[in-house]
């Protein structure tokens, strides 16, 4: 594990490894993460076709979100963010990572996984990664999954290629796996379920993360689930819906069988919006993956936590990525950093139904290459939605009017002017603590040309 920065205890954590091995004292979690699924695209949340018994399962047995936020609206920058518990410009992963960039997951930040295994957990790591550039990846120069916490790890950098049937791309702890027969979002739980059985020490609490491709482009689609839709036009995607849906009953299947689903916190989400080209909906949200709007970065949020969490619940108090990060720690009992900022909250009050204590508002900053980025800040049901070159704002009553189809800006400048100031005040945060060289010059540099790769 790299060396972590002196900060509040860790140098008393860090030397106790089996302090906290109890797991019905401190649970075993596990964050399971969709690609590009939008707020609409489940039977769980109101989808009026898409069938996922899973999720609905999972809802039925913990809580649903109504407004579950990933914290930014493409995929690197939200993930970083879940692990750090930082907006994604202020941990670096500020973009979109493909190709030959410089911006990566650092050393330097802290993840919940190092932290969790400082005091004795076992981490595992299961599908897309996507937190290095293409030449970055599985390359000992830039860190992988296990210089930020993971024991063992399967992974692929973005995509499933050449899609989601037979990838061949995989890489399990720096060794090509070579071509796997079947499905991602299967063969990525299979092997979650793999590591739980025959490789973790059932006597120690555990971390893990599945992050499925699906339904990131390009789909490949069993036709088990396809066929469930069959004569649709949007059959594929749907039954790729269904497909990660499945995986997911694949997991909570596993957890069953190991005896330790009543002891373990599984969140369920998504890391952006979805893309409509490929039949992805936003139910209704103004805006889709890339955007600062709310259907590109509300999406699917359910928890699942017996004993703590209850059944059947239903959450409407606002809660982001970020907050992953806080609410582990806090629920094992390990302290915030203290040498840096964490944007994410203690969510726990949320789980039900009470506001949630934030030390830093709801923001989002999207870099979008061909026209810079779009920002948004969240204070209660207000929210400001920037430009991209952050000289012109909209303001909406989010609670009111959801969908983002009344501009407030003009009628109430007092308050967009509030809201303006709180939006500047967590941006100038930001570049004086995130890297900004890796980011500044580019930030509002169109790629005049380039393709956007979803």
């Amino acid at each position: 594990m790299k060396p972590i920065p002196v900060f509040f205890a860790a140098l008393f954590l860090l030397s106790t490894p089996n302090l906290f091995a109890d797991s019905k004292e401190h649970p075993n979690f596990v964050i399971f993460v969709a690609d590009d699924m939008g707020w609409g695209d489940s039977g769980t949340y109101g989808h009026p076709l898409i069938k996922t018994p899973n999720l609905d399962k999972l809802a039925s047995e913990g809580v649903k979100f109504t407004q579950c936020y990933s914290a930014c609206g493409v995929c690197s920058p939200s993930r970083s963010a879940i692990l750090t518990g930082r907006t994604p410009y202020r941990n670096g992963v500020w973009r979109h990572l493909s190709g030959n960039h410089e911006a990566h997951l650092r050393a330097s930040e802290i993840t919940y996984p190092e932290l969790l295994k400082g005091i004795g957990y076992e981490t595992c790591h299961v599908g897309k990664w996507h937190l290095n550039s293409k030449q970055q990846f599985n390359t000992p120069e830039f860190p992988q999954p296990g210089d930020h916490g993971y024991d063992y790890w399967m992974y692929s950098h973005n995509n499933a290629e050449p899609s989601h049937k037979n990838p061949k791309n995989f890489v399990r702890n720096g060794e090509p796996v070579g071509e796997m027969k079947g499905y991602s979002a299967q063969l990525v739980a299979a092997e979650a379920a793999h590591w739980l059985e025959d490789i973790h020490d059932p006597e120690k609490p555990f971390a893990m993360s599945v992050w499925v491709h699906e339904p990131h482009s390009p789909i490949a689609t069993d036709p088990q689930f396809s066929n469930l839709y069959d004569g649709h036009e949007n059959s594929k995607y749907m039954g790729n819906i269904t497909q990660l849906d499945h995986a997911l009953g694949q997991v909570m299947d596993a957890l069953d069988k190991a005896g330790v689903s009543d002891d373990t916190l599984l969140f369920f989400t998504s890391d952006n919006g979805p893309v409509p080209a490929y039949g992805g909906t936003a139910g209704g949200l103004r805006g889709v993956k890339r955007s600062s709007h709310e259907g590109g970065i509300r999406v699917p949020g359910v928890a699942r936590w017996p004993g703590h969490i209850k059944a059947g619940s239903v959450s409407d108090v606002p809660v982001i990525g970020s907050d992953i990060f806080s609410t582990i720690l806090d629920i094992v009992g390990i302290p915030l950093p203290d040498d840096r900022t964490i944007d994410g909250a203690n969510m726990i009050p949320a789980f039900s139904g009470e506001e949630v204590t934030r030390t830093v508002p709801l923001y989002w900053r999207t870099h979008v290459s061909q026209v810079g980025d779009r920002s948004a800040l969240r204070i209660g049901d207000w929210k400001i939605v920037s430009n991209d070159e952050m000289n012109q704002f909209m303001l909406f009553d989010i609670e009111k009017d959801w969908k983002e189809e009344n501009d407030l800006a003009t009628k109430m400048p007092e308050k967009t002017e509030e809201m303006r100031k709180a939006l500047f005040k967590v941006w100038d945060g930001i570049v004086a603590e995130g890297p900004k060289d890796w980011w500044l010059g580019e930030r509002n540099r169109p790629m005049k040309g380039a393709k956007l790769s979803y």
